[in-house]
C-alpha cells in the first residue's frame, strides 16, 4: 500500500502580540496510507487545525515537510490542492452565491463538466436537506445548514485525501449518518484517504484504521485502537464521582495494592486504573465511607478511546 501523505518533521511557529515565539506544532512526522481513514485527536487549541492548514497549503510551514503522493506541496501547491477536499472549521463558503451555485462552481473548478456538476449538486443537496434552499444565498443560512453545505462541498469532486475538521460539529445524529455514508462509500469504492479530527470519540472508535493522539504541539501516540489499548495502565477503569475531591485523595487511593493509578479527570471525577477492578472497588467504596466522603457516583467499565484520550493528554498523571 503507498503512502498518500508524508509529514516530515513539521512545525509552525508564530510571533505573539508581545514578541514571543509560540510554537504550535512541534517536529511532528507521520504519513497515512491510500486507502485509510486516520484520526488525529487531540485537545482544543492543541494545533490539530494549525497542522491541517499546513497539509492543506493554507498555511505556510516553518519548517519540515509534506508530501502529498509523493511531491512536494511547497514545490507546487496547486498539483496538491487538484487532489484534496477540505472541510474547515470555520465558515469559507461563497456567500455572494446560492448553496447549488457553490457546489457547481467547485465542481467544475475541479474538472467536472457542467451537466455532471449540476447533477451531483441536487444529489448532495437533496442529501443534506438543502434543497429547497437550492437558489437562496449561503450568507443567509444557519450555522448547521453551512455545516451541511461545507460537507457537500468537499465530497463533490470525490478527492483523493479528504480532510474532515470537526465535521460533525453543529449536526443532528440524522446528518452525521448522511455524512459517514457518503465518506465511507468514498472509502470503500474510490480508495479515498480520509484525515479526520473530531471530539465525536465513537466516531474514530468505529471507522479508524490508525489514530494519533495529539497534545501541546507533538504526537503523543499513534497506532490502531487496539495498540493504543495497550498504553493505557488497565484494561477496565474506575470512575469515582464525589461531590468534590480533597486535596490528596488521588495520591491515597493510588496506594492501595489493588490500584495501579489514579488521575484526577476534573474537579468532581477520579480516573481509577485497577490491577483487580472488583477488589479495588470494594477498597474504594470502604475507604470513601470510612472517611465520610459523599459519593455521587461510581462506575466500571472496558477502556474506551475516550479513556486512551484522557490518559495521554493529561499532564497530571496523579502523585
Amino acid at each position: 500500500m503507498s503512502k498518500i501523505l508524508e509529514v516530515k518533521n513539521l512545525v509552525k511557529k508564530f510571533v505573539k502580540a508581545n514578541g514571543d515565539i509560540h510554537t504550535a506544532v512541534n517536529d511532528i512526522s507521520f504519513y497515512l496510507e491510500e486507502g485509510e481513514i486516520f484520526s488525529f485527536l487531540g485537545p482544543n487549541g492543541a494545533g490539530k487545525s494549525t497542522t491541517i492548514n499546513m497539509i492543506t497549503t493554507q498555511l505556510s510551514i516553518t519548517s519540515g515537510e509534506i508530501l502529498i503522493d509523493g511531491e512536494s506541496i511547497v514545490n507546487n501547491p496547486i498539483a496538491a490542492r487538484q487532489k484534496i477536499g477540505v472541510v474547515a472549521q470555520h465558515n469559507n463558503l461563497d456567500r455572494g452565491l446560492s448553496a447549488f451555485e457553490n457546489l457547481v462552481y467547485h465542481g467544475k473548478y475541479f474538472g467536472m463538466t457542467q451537466s455532471a456538476a449540476e447533477s451531483k449538486a441536487h444529489e448532495l443537496l437533496r442529501d443534506f436537506g438543502l434543497a429547497d434552499w437550492k437558489d437562496d444565498y449561503v450568507k443567509s443560512f444557519s450555522g448547521g445548514m453551512a455545516q451541511r453545505l461545507k460537507i457537500a462541498r468537499a465530497i463533490m469532486h470525490e478527492p483523493k485525501l479528504l480532510f474532515l475538521d470537526e465535521p460533525t460539529t453543529g449536526l443532528d445524529p440524522a446528518y452525521r449518518k448522511i455524512l459517514w455514508q457518503h465518506v465511507l462509500r468514498l472509502n470503500k469504492e474510490n480508495n479515498t484517504t480520509v484525515f479526520l479530527t473530531t471530539h465525536y470519540m465513537e466516531e474514530p472508535e468505529r471507522f479508524s484504521d490508525r489514530i494519533a493522539v495529539y497534545n501541546t504541539g507533538e504526537i503523543k501516540a499513534i497506532g490502531t485502537l487496539a495498540e493504543l489499548r495497550k498504553l493505557v495502565p488497565s484494561e477496565s477503569i474506575i470512575y469515582v464521582t464525589l461531590d468534590k475531591i480533597p486535596l490528596g485523595l488521588e495520591f491515597r487511593l493510588s496506594k492501595f495494592q489493588t490500584i495501579k493509578n489514579v488521575v484526577k479527570k476534573d474537579e468532581k471525577t477520579l480516573t481509577v486504573y485497577p490491577h483487580d477492578s472488583k477488589k479495588a472497588l470494594n477498597e474504594i467504596l470502604s475507604y470513601l465511607d470510612d472517611s465520610q466522603l459523599k459519593l455521587e457516583n461510581i462506575q466500571l467499565s472496558h477502556t474506551t478511546l475516550d479513556d486512551i484520550f484522557i490518559h495521554l493528554t493529561t499532564e497530571n498523571k496523579g502523585a
